[in-house]
């Protein structure tokens, strides 16, 4: 690595990272930007970096795809066009504000609190996508501040990581591709609609400050989201819903005002009230905002464990119940570009080549998304080179078909998913499912809504249908309609619900209906018949009452009469049967209750009083957790015996003589046994809270392993020949500072060879011509096309007929040999001929030389002729 100067930070401050950070709290954040470059990307990061202000108070960190066998001499180049320091990033450096760091060859780099970090490379060779993995890093680490540009380079790394990057409310900058000399990697992230500002390179850096400097504006100005301009934001809705026909006003606002903050600061604006009013004035900008709200945040086989559970035990359950010849049918709901829909179909092909089943089943996928775009996407089916992060090579080989720089998906799985356009909130579901895909899309909705949609997803479900839902997902309190399969992959299955606890709301009734359109549908009463009517008399006069219930005590369904047990709580309607208990049954109905629930066993409780207008009545309790059917599991049946009270004991003794002695000490007795047992109750119980706390806190704790697991990068893959040509392409760009130095070089050797007037012939070893002086056209016939053609073939105007043979004879012996040859044309020339030599001491031929003597010899005739004359005179 280069020596770094005495002037840069990197003498002063040590390279690891200090134990604390030693930023204040009330200092602003550093504003840290991912730089991902590639092919040709030498250029565009110079004009980049020339235009970055000196203080400006931002960290640059390069990611580059380099030759892993290559020294990298990036930062040396760097260092000439920008004054800030630049180095080569070493492990656990820290992030400091006015310094570029560049990725150094053969590593992988992530970022943890402003401090880098090196890998070795898990992927071989080709398949490493080292932008993706440090911009998804970043995106994790700094989340809404978090900062990343593409610049020229060819294929597809870093779209996945900034989709990370726009997920965690961060800023995208790409740039223009007909200023990149490689366009591929800024056209692949525009075209997934991930860039916020499309620039010419020099143009991004001022783009960015003044990005950083709204944005800290409205971090000053950041108030609780109650106190904020409702109006303003209620406006942005509305034109939302009349711009795309989509009512967002049930998504969760929270979400809906960060995404418009981030417009916001993209554009320079301060006041939510003035982005109305610049949505008003450009109706680009609405689209522009709604493709903003639609961010897809979806992948192949997303949750590998998931999804080999699925393949490996719940869609064979479900083929198993299936009679021969049948179709099973899915729904794939927010589906965005069909990664999901399409893995579905995949697994479900899998299964199928497992198991080899004799009969035939097929299986009808229904992929809906808001985004029609999106849609548009997944309909083709075509999805980059670097999807084979996520899916296996043979997958890739098997179901996609390589199409120039991505991979198509085939034909047979295609034809097993139907795409359309379709809103959850508006319109009918689809029914007679099997499976049901909803994955990362309940997040982002209001609570209310996710209480309408859950019952409506039991609704859509067959009886034993699958529920996938994402990471972060829960059924919430509707566990008496779906039982969890595995807590952590968010698969359930669909219980059989008797009777729901509320009446079912369809997508027509989530937003307000018009005047006099019911918002609910109500089931027709079916036609009465003898048996049920003889049913229901026998039920009314000669079954006991009895009560069915839920696991909280939440009541279902009421058999008989039961007035004389309970009564209608005082304020609000409140239907839980331990609310409703009359005076005498509260206390032991309860502690029967639990029991019942935790043994799962039937529990009697005999001859309790409950007090009714005044009176007693007594009454025999039995509580009873249902097993079967299948349909009413999980549920208590409380049914009530009224029996006869016990006649009353004759007092003898002193007790006849003081009745009210007597009936005070029974009166005692009978409170200290209650108490007695309302302690043991009460033990249990609490020992039941420790247990289930205990439960809770390992639920907890999974949970937790399985968010931090969820955060963990997935590295995507390209081509090894793509990825061999990008290195190759960034050592060319490395070494072209020496190449023009080697051709000012070559340039004087061309003119210090024409200056010396000795025309010179290069042959290799076989004495073809490899290249010759300027000149060599006056003794040779040549032309430029004849480089590579033996010299014997050229016709010379030289009388040197044995000049082949003593260029075989200098390679033999490596002599030199010299000789003075007269042309046809009277000129002399000296013609060396000595071996070729390269830098290695490796024989490469011949160079023949000709020096024009013809002077030398007029002069030399001259001379003897004058000699032979005197000589004569003499």
């Amino acid at each position: 690595m280069k020596k770094q100067s005495p002037s840069k930070p990197s003498e002063k401050e040590p390279a690891t990272a200090p134990a604390q950070n030693s930023l204040s709290d009330q200092a602003p954040p550093l504003p840290i930007v991912g730089i991902g470059a590639s092919a040709g990307g030498l250029e565009a990061l110079e004009q980049f970096l020339r235009h970055v202000p000196q203080g400006c108070g931002m960290a640059f960190i390069i990611v580059q795809h380099l030759d892993p066998t290559h020294k990298g001499i990036l930062p040396e180049l760097l260092q000439r066009t920008t004054g800030m320091a630049v180095f080569q990033a070493r492990d656990r450096m820290r992030v400091k504000p006015d310094c570029i760091y560049v990725i150094p060859p053969n590593k992988d780099m992530s970022i943890l609190h402003g401090v880098l970090h090196l890998f070795e490379p898990t992927a071989p060779r080709g398949l490493r996508l080292p932008i993706d993995f440090f911009l998804r890093s970043l995106a994790e680490d700094q989340q809404e501040r978090s900062i990343g540009v593409i610049l020229s380079g060819m294929g597809s790394d870093g779209t996945m990581g900034l989709r990370a990057i726009k997920e965690n409310a961060g800023v995208v900058l790409v740039q223009e591709p007909s200023s990149a000399r490689f366009d591929s990697m800024p056209r692949s992230a525009i075209d997934a609609g991930l860039a916020d500002l499309v620039a010419p390179a020099e143009e991004l850096p001022p783009k960015i400050i003044e990005y950083l400097r709204h944005a800290r504006v409205l971090t000053r100005a950041e108030r609780p989201l109650e106190e904020k301009d409702q109006s303003a934001l209620e406006k942005v809705l509305i034109l939302l819903r009349a711009k795309t026909g989509h009512d967002f006003s049930l998504y969760k606002k929270t979400t809906m005002y960060r995404r418009i903050e981030r417009r916001m600061g993209i554009h320079q604006i301060d006041r939510i009230a003035a982005y109305v009013r610049y949505l008003q004035d450009n109706s680009q900008e609405v689209e522009l905002l709604f493709n903003e709200l639609l961010i897809g945040v979806t992948s192949f086989f997303r949750d590998p464990a998931a999804w080999e559970q699925l393949k490996g035990e719940f869609i064979p359950a479900l083929l198993a119940e299936r009679p021969a010849g049948g179709v099973l049918r899915a729904w794939s709901a927010g589906c965005s570009t069909g990664e999901e829909a399409y893995s579905l179909a995949i697994a479900f092909k899998e299964v199928l080549e497992q198991l080899k089943p004799t009969e035939s089943f097929k299986l009808q996928i229904f992929a809906t998304d808001l985004d029609r775009d999106a849609i548009d996407k997944a309909r083709q089916g075509v999805y980059p080179a670097n999807i084979a992060a996520d899916v296996s090579a043979e997958r890739l080989r098997r179901y996609f078909i390589q199409e120039g720089t991505g991979y198509r998906i085939g034909k047979e799985i295609r034809e097993m998913v139907t795409f359309a356009t379709q809103n959850v909130i508006m319109d009918p579901p689809f029914t007679k499912l099997d499976i049901l895909i909803c994955r990362n899309l309940l997040i982002y909705l209001t609570p209310e809504l996710q209480k309408k949609l859950l019952p409506l997803f039991h609704y859509s479900l067959n009886p034993g249908g699958i529920l996938f839902l994402g990471s972060a997902e829960t059924v919430s309190t509707f566990t008496n309609l779906f039982a969890p399969l595995n807590t952590k992959s968010r698969l359930f299955r669909r219980r059989e619900s008797v009777l729901p606890a509320e009446p079912l709301a369809f997508p027509s009734s989530f937003v307000p209906a018009l005047p006099g359109v019911p918002k609910e549908l109500t089931m027709m009463k079916p036609a009465a018949n003898l048996q049920t009517l003889a049913d229901q008399l026998l039920l009314q006069h000669f079954s006991p009452p009895a009560v069915l219930v839920n696991d909280k005590g939440d009541i279902l369904y009421i058999s008989g009469r039961t007035g004389k047990y309970l009564e209608p709580a005082a304020g609000k309607a409140n239907w839980n049967i331990f609310a409703m208990a009359r005076e005498g049954l509260r206390f032991d109905l309860g502690s029967a209750f639990q029991k019942a629930v935790r043994h799962k066993e039937e529990i009697t409780l005999k001859g309790l009083k409950v007090g009714e207008n005044g009176g007693t009545q007594t009454v025999d309790v039995t509580v009873r957790a249902i097993e079967e059917p299948e349909a009413l599991r999980g549920m208590v049946m409380i049914v009530f015996t009224e029996v006869a009270a016990p006649p009353e004991k004759k007092a003898t003794g002193r007790a006849r003589n003081s009745p009210a002695g007597s009936a005070r000490v029974l009166e005692l007795e009978q409170e200290l046994r209650q108490v007695r047992e309302e302690l043991q109750t009460t033990r249990e119980e609490m020992q039941s809270s420790q247990e289930e706390l205990k439960s809770t806190n390992e639920e907890l704790q999974s949970t937790n392993e399985e968010l931090q697991s969820t955060n963990e990068e997935l590295t995507t893959s390209r081509e090894e020949m793509q990825s061999l040509n990008e290195e190759l392409q960034t050592v060319n760009a490395e070494q072209q500072s020496k190449m023009d130095e080697l051709a000012r070089m070559n340039n004087d050797m061309r003119n210090l060879l024409n200056s010396t007037e000795i025309v010179t012939v290069f042959l290799d070893n076989d004495l073809h011509v490899r290249r010759f002086t300027t000149g060599a056209n006056k003794l040779f016939k040549l032309i430029p096309g004849d480089v590579g053609r033996p010299l014997s073939d050229i016709s010379s105007d030289l009388l040197y007929p044995g000049m082949i043979e003593e260029a075989r004879e200098v390679l033999r012996t490596l002599v030199f040999s010299e000789k003075q040859v007269a042309a046809t044309d009277g000129r002399w020339f000296s013609v060396r001929i000595m071996p070729y030599r390269t830098m290695e001491d490796i024989i490469g031929g011949v160079v023949i030389t000709f020096a024009d003597i013809t002077v030398t010899k007029t002069l030399e005739a001259e001379l003897r002729k004058e000699i032979s004359r005197l000589k004569a005179d003499g």
